[in-house]
């Protein structure tokens, strides 16, 4: 059976992250999605904040984060896969921000990866294709910070996985950067075999799929053994709402809002074999306190519906 795992956020708290990692287990997880997203959000650097974090010496990070990788090996949960915080690169953002965010905090990312024995952290594309006239340009952009990682990426034996995104634009959802599937494979090809290694792969992420209405049979298939990573939730296809899988109906008759389905076969034809990795931190604060080791128990037990119905 395929691992089940989930992220890390609001379940593992740096005031004792041993117990975060044992209730994971308890609830019939073995993988985690480390949130090192956590550290510098989104919201901030939307707003052109920053903070100190990943000013710190490699060997202070090291230190802040022992007792959490600790804490994993001895709850027998195995860190898969990573969150860098994002936006690699904020639109109309300060050239200050955005060289931090390039030159500083992209390596301390990789280098925290690699102390955690991670093979995968995902990335999310530049979103640029409105300010820079076309998703070729923006996609020119994103290479570029790409190959300033892949260097380091081979070496420390790490996979930088991009991820399907949207945008909003005029109160409408539409399309991000790497959505594009035959391109991101493309893409992808071209750089390990410039790299002579796989520095490059995919996260494909369903919540975003359904916002933009991605075949997810068809992109799946066509990503193939390029598809390493996933992010599992669900939505209404309006908000990023990251809620449990099947909560969301089209109709009374309760017509699934996501194409589970297609998801199912296409992760089947491919035979994948990574984690079944559930992106929902923001169920756990939508149901009480008392009720976070029932939930999470019910997200594994879905991960191991999904893991059955491929095998």
């Amino acid at each position: 059976m395929n691992p089940i795992g989930v992220q890390t956020k609001d379940i593992v708290l740096d005031s004792d992250p041993a117990a975060g990692f044992r209730l994971m287990k308890q609830a019939g997880f073995s993988s985690a999605d480390f949130s090192l997203n956590a550290y510098l959000t989104n919201l901030d650097l939307y707003q052109q904040k920053g903070n100190h974090f990943f000013d710190r010496p490699d060997e202070e990070l090291e230190r802040f984060f022992t007792p959490h990788k600790y804490g994993a090996e001895k709850a027998g949960i195995r860190i898969n896969q990573m969150h860098m915080p994002y936006p690699n690169y904020v639109p109309n953002g300060a050239k200050k921000l955005n060289n931090y965010l390039w030159n500083v905090v992209a390596p301390k990312c990789m280098k925290i990866s690699s102390f955690f024995h991670c093979p995968y952290i995902v990335v999310h594309g530049f979103k640029l294709a409105r300010n820079l006239g076309s998703e070729e340009a923006e996609w020119e952009q994103t290479e570029a910070f790409l190959h300033f990682l892949a260097p380091m990426a081979k070496e420390l034996g790490i996979t930088i996985c991009i991820e399907n995104l949207y945008n909003q634009w005029g109160g409408h959802i539409v399309e991000g950067p790497c959505c594009n599937a035959q391109a991101a494979a493309e893409r992808i090809d071209r750089i390990n075999d410039r790299y002579h290694a796989e520095v490059l792969g995919f996260c494909f992420d369903t919540g975003h799929g359904n916002l933009v209405g991605l075949d997810f049979e068809d992109f799946i298939v066509t990503l193939g053994h390029r598809l390493k990573v996933l992010h599992i939730h669900d939505n209404d296809g309006i908000g990023d709402l990251h809620q449990i899988p099947f909560t969301f109906t089209k109709t009374r008759e309760n017509t699934a809002s996501t194409d589970w389905e297609g998801f199912i076969r296409g992760l089947r034809e491919i035979e994948f074999k990574g984690v079944f990795s559930f992106e929902t931190a923001p169920v756990l604060t939508a149901f009480p306190e008392e009720m976070k080791e029932r939930t999470l128990s019910f997200l594994a037990d879905i991960g191991v519906y999904f893991s059955k119905q491929i095998s």
